[in-house]
């Protein structure tokens, strides 16, 4: 039986590495991206407008997307190496700008850069993480570190009502920062190469070849869920506390979507490898469309927080088993696949926020964005639907 290496401060340790991308998450994620929607009914109690927060998620992406669309020329091992560390130093720095100023623009500007930074961190870190682990099928480990996600909600939600119960969100902010700071330390000695793996490492061309129909309709599929994912992603506190005697209970649906989102991308995965990825986003994806509409028809606190583990249980999940398969049919250069797909995710996570402002203040509630946004995601469903289709088609030909 072979020995399990728990030397965490060892460079080619799996656990080590492993932990060192959730703890990247956490900040490139956690703190520069779901801190904000921890702290934004606080937010909106003091200062901030729900126009504008929207206009924030919105600007945050638009930041992830040109990250994602930037890490798709990254060809190799050194310029990734420092793409993630830079990703992270953004995330620690762009969050210090929201504990110590108050200025829109300042902020603005700030939160497309932390949306470029987290691009850096999950999709750049998580192609290190999969290159520097040792195993032969990949896909469980992979699971463990898009885990990360659920692990970064639940830390930015405790850190931040912790802070709340006694200070301002400017503390939360930057009691974030000092932490996140820390935590980067071990992520950026752990993802780190050595020399001679550096000046050995193929620089792998980008290849138009790998874009067939199959998974063009792939990356249609994954701009729904973009979309499916954003709206709850900002919003998910603000829908709950909106609901007649539910208020309150906002922050306490944010945290079920982080504890129910741990261990689902490891589950999802373990499904996909059983019954195919296609299959199960598919399954994922009808679940987290009847969690979008719950709020719509009734105001049972139960329910409603069932909606944020439905949310948690998939949207973590989902992002796993897309960017897993995206990675498996790029082959030797995962980013590539990877980057494209989040590009096309990051279109509809900057749409989604303006298009929720505008039903919301045009209808005063949250219902006409959640039919809306579950009719993108259902659209998804039918294009992995004919995707199934051109995969059967051309395995017979």
């Amino acid at each position: 039986m072979q020995k399990i290496n728990m030397n965490l401060l060892d460079r080619n340790n799996n656990i080590a590495i492993l932990l060192a991308g959730v703890l990247a998450i956490v900040v490139g994620v956690g703190v520069a991206r779901f801190a904000f929607t921890s702290l934004l009914p606080s937010m909106l109690e003091d200062s901030l407008t729900l126009s504008y927060a929207g206009v924030l998620a919105s600007v945050n992406f638009m930041g992830y997307f040109s990250g994602a669309l930037f890490s798709i020329t990254i060809k190799d091992i050194i310029t990734k190496e420092k793409f993630f560390r830079i990703g992270m130093i953004l995330s620690i720095l762009t969050t210090l700008i929201l504990a110590t100023t108050t200025s829109d623009t300042v902020w603005l500007i700030s939160r497309i850069v932390a949306g470029f930074g987290a691009a850096m961190v999950l999709i750049v870190g998580g192609a290190l993480v999969m290159v520097k682990l040792d195993y032969e099928d990949k896909t469980k480990a992979m699971g463990i570190y898009f885990s990360g996600i659920g692990v970064a909600i639940v830390f930015c939600e405790l850190v931040s009502q912790g802070v709340l119960k006694e200070g301002t969100y400017s503390d939360a902010w930057m009691t974030l920062t000092v932490m996140a700071f820390f935590i980067s330390i071990y992520s950026i000695y752990i993802l780190s190469f050595d020399e001679s793996l550096k000046q050995d490492a193929p620089k792998h061309k980008l290849s138009k070849s790998i874009f067939s129909p199959f998974v063009i309709l792939l990356i249609l599929a994954y701009f729904t869920e973009g979309v499916g994912f954003v709206v709850q992603g900002t919003f998910l506190p603000d829908i709950i506390n909106s609901l007649e005697g539910l208020d309150g209970y906002g922050n306490v649906g944010w945290l079920i979507v982080g504890v129910v989102g741990i261990p689902s991308s490891i589950l999802w995965m373990r499904l996909a490898h059983k019954h195919g990825s296609v299959n199960v986003i598919i399954l994922a994806m009808a679940l987290q469309i009847i969690g979008i509409l719950i709020p719509t028809f009734t105001t049972n606190m139960y329910m409603n927080l069932f909606s944020g583990a439905l949310y948690g249980g998939t949207f973590v999940g989902l992002v796993a088993l897309f960017m897993h398969l995206g990675g498996k049919l790029a082959g030797k250069n995962p980013v590539v696949l990877m980057g494209s797909m989040t590009a096309a995710y990051g279109i509809g996570q900057i749409s989604a926020p303006l298009y929720s402002v505008a039903l919301i203040e045009k209808f005063g509630n949250y219902n006409a964005t959640l039919y809306l946004t579950a009719g993108i995601v259902f659209l998804g469903i039918f294009f992995l639907l004919i995707a199934k289709r051109v995969e059967h088609l051309h395995l017979k030909t």
